[in-house]
Formats: structure tokens, C-alpha cells, sequence
């Protein structure tokens, strides 16, 4: 069975060929022409693999695609998009974005995101055993032990909980989390978390960690003002404190 696939660009010619290169590459493509139809297919037929977005479409914006998307499913999502200004890239992460790609794009690009993003989602839903479990932490890990409502992260189990609550992080968050959860107290550089969740990096713009750390935060601390669990060394990186 292919990878599902879910191409959300109101440009017909580069839809078109967006489907016929994912095809090629063996993947089991949906159009929507526009946000309103990509919404409508995930309450009528389920959520995709991996949702491929434009940000100008006409009606609901990208943006607004991404963030009502986020509200239910933490499916992997890639912007595929002219506008690149990094603006345009931050606020499509922190719509909810997990990538983003400028167009005029190279297919292999877009099939080699595609395949570190597919890989993330394994990695936190606990199926990839291609890591070096030396390097991963605990299966459960208190990140923090609040009395009433202690923070632990699950990594067999692919799960973030506050006391009672699953906290709901997208495939990125969780990475990241993850990787600094697997040497807590150490000093991760934004580099050293480009190259370990995104794989070969991500044009190589660190603010992009940054953008999703922030995101993180606002998930998991007390007082995302004043983050304890992920914190800031500046002019080095992120540090996870475990809260005791």
C-alpha cells in the first residue's frame, strides 16, 4: 500500500505536476483545490500520510489551512510555496507547519522532506528502531514533577502528558523534545537540533528551532514566559531541565 498523500494547491498546472511527481515516486495522491475541499476530504475520508500545502490559495488562506488542521490531527505537514521570505516561513511554522519548500521546487527535495518527515513520525509513534537506543531517552521520563499535574514525556508510547491530559505535539515538537530529553542538562546547539530533526538541516536558518521551540513551550511549561523545563543558554542553544 502507498503513502496517502494530500495536495492542497489551487494552481492547476502545478498541482498537476505535483501529482504526476509524487506518483512517480510511488505515493497515492488526493487534490484539493483549495482549503475549504482539503478540510471537507479530512472529515469525509480521513487524514492522510502527509498533507502537501500552498499558502496563497484562494479562499482560506494556507496559514488558516494549517492552524484548523493542527486543531485534530498532528499529521505531518509541507508548505510548498513562492513566497519565502522568512516571515512567510516562520509564520507557516508557527501555523503549525512541520517543513517548508520555494517553488520553483526540485521533486527531489520535496520526496526527500517528504521521506525525514515520515521518519519523524515513526520515530515518535515509537516504530523506528534505526536509532541508536543509546542516544534515546528512557521509555518515560518525568520532565517535570509537579505534585499535582507532573509532565512526563512517554517515548515507546509517542505520548507528552500533564497529570491526566495527553499534551498534543506535532511530529516536530516532539523531536525536538526528544532530542533534548535524551541528555538532559547538556547544551544542544540550534544547529546540533537542525541536523538531528531535520535531518540535513533546514536552509540552513537556525531561527526555524527557535520557532518551534517556542511552540513546544507554549504546550508544556507552567509559565511559557518563563520556561523551565527548555531553556535558553544564550549564545549557545537549548538546555532541558528536568523539574524535580
Amino acid at each position: 500500500m502507498g503513502v496517502n498523500l494530500l495536495v492542497v494547491e489551487d494552481d492547476d498546472r502545478v498541482r498537476l505536476a505535483l501529482r504526476l511527481a509524487m506518483e512517480d515516486e510511488g505515493y497515492d495522491v488526493t487534490e484539493a483545490e483549495n482549503a475549504e475541499n482539503a478540510l471537507r476530504h479530512l472529515r469525509t475520508h480521513g487524514v492522510p500520510d502527509v498533507i502537501i500545502v500552498d499558502l496563497m490559495l484562494g479562499g482560506m488562506d494556507g496559514y488558516t489551512c494549517i492552524r484548523e488542521v493542527r486543531r485534530e490531527h498532528d499529521v505531518p505537514i509541507i508548505v510548498v510555496s513562492a513566497r519565502d521570505d522568512t516571515h512567510d516561513v516562520v509564520a507557516a511554522l508557527e501555523a503549525g507547519a512541520d517543513d517548508f519548500v520555494t517553488k520553483p521546487f526540485v521533486v527531489k527535495e520535496i520526496t526527500a522532506r517528504l521521506r525525514a518527515l515520515r521518519r519523524r513520525a515513526r520515530l515518535a509513534a515509537g516504530r523506528d528502531n534505526g536509532a541508536d537506543p543509546s542516544l534515546e531517552p528512557p521509555e518515560s521520563l518525568v520532565l517535570d514533577a509537579d505534585s499535582h499535574s507532573p509532565l512526563v514525556l512517554s517515548i515507546q508510547g509517542g505520548t507528552v502528558r500533564r497529570g491526566d491530559e495527553q499534551v498534543h505535539l506535532t511530529i516536530t515538537e516532539f523531536r525536538v523534545l526528544c532530542e533534548l530529553a535524551a541528555s538532559p542538562g547538556r547544551v544542544l546547539s540550534r544547529g546540533d537540533l537542525l541536523n538531528r530533526v531535520w535531518d540535513r538541516g533546514f536552509f540552513g536558518d537556525e531561527r526555524i528551532v527557535d520557532v518551534h521551540v517556542r511552540r513546544l513551550r507554549t504546550k508544556i511549561e507552567r509559565d511559557p514566559s518563563d520556561p523551565r523545563v527548555v531553556v535558553t543558554v544564550r549564545g549557545l542553544g537549548y538546555r532541558l531541565d528536568v523539574q524535580r
